[in-house]
């Protein structure tokens, strides 16, 4: 190179970002030459040959101008270069990189494509506009990123190519994932020590449920530094954990997480995630314990505050359930499913009023979902108002749900204290023939029922 030095690594396309609270992915592709977000790219791109006085001073000033993030500096003597010398492609490469600083990305692209029109060749003008094609949701950039693969970086050539393969992979996801996955191995055979190129193929493959395939990425990746806490170690690691959860192999899954949880014990999603597998593992307090710490490092997780009171209602701690859906209820209003798990919370511990209060919302706030409508009338059977009751599962039968045998026992016995005893000895009959022996009790109430009222009908 003329000056002898880079001004800033050559980088390439971030991997993608992923989140973990609902054993979910979430990819997108972030660039480095994003302004103010992330190191922008920039090398000096001239050959050694390639004397210092052959290039306008312009040049070597507006480099050190970019050196100093002074964009709008280095824009002026680089115009001025190329007033001397308009198809100078070191000046047009320089330039457009300090547009992209000064957020002008329109006018950086077309400065890139200056660069490579003067000297198709080069390494990073081919990267870099393609990069910027890639934010600008530009076709052409594959073109430009499949030229990069191609060339021969002016400096650290091993890890240049496979950041450009890198780029193109991630490019290519979506449209050709299959040659995505062949630039993904491209990258990673040329930086064997990077776990970008696994952890992305093993986000893609997940993504298409390959999930064998997506196993095999996740563990090369952890392989290449077993003992890494890095973040891309970690994302690895959660990967891994999600494909044993899908494949019902919770006991692969708790070692890993608890690995994580002792080595990374400030994140929220790990423990998140480690409550989740406990609890399929039906070791309900441990998951507690789990969630709890979750949430105290991430207070604000409405879905983790969800999944903590529906576990206390399972592992039967209702009056932690209620206290749990409290602020939830409060928070989100509107929401049907928080108003019910608070109504069936207040329904265990006998607290009637208010259960049906809770459960009359869920219905007027989702009234297409068949079993809140059976919640509502149990509250409403022990409340005593029994119109309610009636209304409540004959708003069931309407969704053409199937009635549980006990809801005709609910709604006979409701018809009846309305002394409705044609209607009552209906449902006593439809509750005798359909319970089989699953609830003794009743059966004894309604056969002693249709006893006393029967004759009243003839």
């Amino acid at each position: 190179m003329a000056s002898g030095k880079t001004i800033v690594d050559c980088g390439a396309a971030a991997i993608p970002a992923r989140h973990h609270h609902n054993v979910l992915v979430n990819a997108v592709l972030l660039l480095v030459l994003s302004a103010g977000a992330f190191p922008q790219t920039h090398t000096t791109v001239r050959h050694y040959k390639e004397a210092v006085d052959e290039q306008p001073p312009e040049i070597a000033q507006a480099e050190e101008a970019i050196q100093k993030n002074d964009f709008a500096g280095a824009e002026t003597l680089l115009k001025k270069a190329l007033e001397k010398d308009p198809n100078n492609y070191q000046a047009w490469f320089d330039l457009g990189f300090a547009l992209n600083g000064l957020n002008r990305a329109d006018e950086s692209i077309a400065a890139y494509r200056k660069s490579v029109a003067a000297k198709p060749e080069v390494f990073e003008s081919n990267l870099n506009l393609g990069l910027m094609l890639v934010r600008a949701n530009n076709p052409e950039a594959e073109q430009f990123l499949r030229a990069a693969t191609t060339l021969k970086p002016t400096a650290h050539i091993e890890e240049g190519q496979a950041r450009a393969w890198l780029a193109l992979a991630h490019l290519l996801e979506e449209k050709k994932p299959e040659d995505a996955f062949e630039a993904y191995r491209k990258a990673s055979e040329l930086s064997p020590k990077d776990l970008d190129p696994h952890l992305s193929a093993g986000l893609l493959h997940e993504r298409r449920k390959e999930f064998s395939d997506a196993e095999v990425e996740y563990k090369q990746a952890l392989a290449v530094d077993p003992h890494s806490t890095s973040p891309q170690s970690t994302e690895a690691a959660i990967g891994l954990t999600n494909i044993y959860m899908k494949s019902g192999r919770l006991g692969d899954a708790e070692p890993l997480l608890r690995r994580l949880a002792a080595e990374r014990p400030e994140d929220a999603g790990i423990h998140l995630q480690l409550g989740r597998v406990l609890a399929a593992q039906d070791k309900k307090d441990d998951a507690i314990a789990e969630m709890q710490t979750a949430l105290k490092l991430a207070p604000a997780d409405s879905d983790a505050q969800h999944e903590l009171a529906d576990l206390f209602a399972s592992a039967g701690k209702n009056d932690l359930a209620e206290a749990a859906y409290r602020p939830l209820v409060a928070a989100h209003p509107n929401d049907a499913e928080f108003h019910r798990g608070l109504g069936q919370a207040l329904l265990r511990q006998k607290k009637f009023p208010e259960a049906q209060k809770e459960l009359l919302a869920a219905v007027r706030l989702k009234r297409d979902w068949p079993e809140v409508y059976v919640d509502l009338a149990f509250a409403a059977s022990e409340n005593k108002n029994y119109d309610l009751t009636i209304r409540a599962l004959n708003g069931r039968t309407l969704l053409n749900a199937e009635m549980p045998a006990v809801c005709y026992f609910l709604r006979a016995s409701a018809y009846d204290h309305l002394r409705d005893y044609k209607q009552a000895a209906v449902d006593y009959h439809q509750f005798l023939n359909s319970d089989k022996g699953k609830n003794p009790d009743q059966e004894w109430q309604a056969t002693h029922r249709l006893i006393a009222i029967e004759p009243k009908k003839r």
